[in-house]
């Protein structure tokens, strides 16, 4: 079992940049990629970005690539999202989560998730 927890969201004008931050608590945490997605009011919930176990291989939303940048810390338990150059349509709820198995862009192939963390972006 583990537990997510998000912070680092916040108010950002566009053109500006935010990193987030996924503290993971409990077993097996380095053996897992992980995933960002993020839900915006009256939107489904969405894919943003994921990790291989081993940080090597990443892979990226087209609305977001060449603009964010996940990472990980495999020694701190943590996964970043730096999130430059933020356009208003990033406005959204932010949730990390772990694989498990099926497409790692898709909720159900993911199956610890965070409680989110707020991104908006002003115009």
């Amino acid at each position: 079992q583990v537990q997510l927890v998000e912070s680092g969201g916040g108010l950002v004008q566009a053109g500006g940049s935010l990193r987030l931050s996924c503290a993971a608590s409990g077993r097996t945490f380095s053996s897992y990629s992980m995933g960002w997605f993020r839900q915006a009011p009256g939107k489904e919930r969405r894919f943003v970005a994921v990790i291989s176990w081993s940080g090597v291989s990443t892979y990226y939303a087209d609305s977001v690539k060449g603009r964010f940048t996940i990472s990980r810390d495999n020694t701190k338990n943590t996964v970043y999202l730096q999130m430059n150059s933020l356009k208003p349509e990033d406005t959204a709820v932010y949730y990390c989560a772990r694989a498990r198995s099926g497409s790692y862009q898709q909720t159900a192939g993911y199956g610890d998730w965070g409680q989110g963390t707020q991104v908006t972006v002003s115009s």
